[in-house]
């Protein structure tokens, strides 16, 4: 037997326990990891509560869960990229990887970088490629000026390197304890709240030309007021707004598969060129704490569960 995140019903974090399972066996193509951490995110809460079950309907139990990183405790038939013992990034796309041990389909993993640690990689798929296909999808050139809303949050505090490595001058909307951070990494640092379209403008006085949402509640439209054209404008959290107006919801034209942009993520931080945050690193049986953390939504950087 082995443990794993379950629940049995839409709700709130008190659904969410650790139960006994049976260990999983790995098919063709298919590698076991022994998970040494796993990030949690904002759209599995909302999963969890039912908010999305339109767009992800659930099967009871349900597991929970796509980031993670480990070593690799058996393969599956046809699988020779990998052997026992490999220390691996990935993602499972079965809402199954806040476990002890996670089946992961070969393509959805890619080597760990010995000089990263254990929680940054399992924190790095949803938030990385979400931050990575955001700032592709808004096209930055040079010079150009991009807002980036929830700036030190998960997604926008990697969304803000990123969109910086692209040449892009960077304005990002946080909190005033997390403007020391975002300076340190070459962005203006605005505090979000009432007057923030004027401070935007006072730190942009030649207009800005992209857009990048990781937050909702009006952001999209905020945008707009500040003249971005709809086309570069670029929203992960108000779906809602995106339908309304037109703007981009990630990853735009230039996706590539999660395992690659995983793997050049990795390479960068690697190097030293990109930084992952972490907030905090909680027990798997402390999952309800965790999500508790982040649903107040003021972390900066990733909360990550280690098995």
């Amino acid at each position: 037997m082995t443990k794993a995140v379950r629940y049995d019903e839409f709700g709130g974090i008190e659904v969410l326990r650790v139960d006994d399972v049976d260990r999983p066996v790995p098919e063709d193509g298919q590698v076991l990891v022994q998970v040494r951490a796993a990030g949690i995110n904002p759209g599995e809460a909302a999963i969890r509560t039912g908010a999305m079950a339109d767009i992800y309907p659930s099967t009871f139990p349900s597991g929970q869960g796509s980031d993670l990183a480990g070593v690799v405790a058996e393969v599956g038939a046809g699988v020779d990229r990998f052997s026992v013992g490999d220390e691996v990034i990935g993602f499972s796309e079965k809402r199954a990887a806040q476990a002890e041990v996670v089946l992961v389909d070969v393509d959805n993993l890619t080597p760990k970088p010995r000089n990263v640690s254990w929680e940054v990689a399992g924190g790095l798929y949803v938030a990385g490629v979400t931050a990575w296909r955001a700032v592709h999808s808004v096209q930055l050139g040079q010079g150009e000026a991009v807002v980036v809303s929830a700036a030190a949050g998960g997604v926008g505090s990697l969304a803000v390197q990123l969109a910086r490595r692209a040449g892009a001058t960077v304005i990002g909307l946080a909190s005033e304890r997390n403007h020391e951070w975002l300076q340190s990494h070459g962005v203006i640092p605005v505090a979000y709240g009432a007057g923030v379209a004027e401070r935007i403008e006072t730190a942009a006085p030649g207009g800005v030309d992209a857009f990048i949402d990781t937050h909702g509640g009006g952001y999209v439209e905020l945008a707009l007021a500040l003249g971005v054209s709809v086309e570069r404008i670029d929203t992960i959290a108000d779906f809602a707004a995106a339908a309304k107006y037109g703007v981009k919801t990630e990853p735009g034209t230039d996706a590539r598969p999660g395992a690659e942009v995983l793997a050049e993520l990795a390479a960068l931080i690697a190097d030293g060129h990109l930084e992952v945050p972490i907030a905090n690193v909680y027990p798997l049986a402390q999952v309800r704490q965790a999500y508790t953390e982040l649903e107040r939504r003021h972390t900066h950087g990733k909360i990550v569960l280690e098995p």
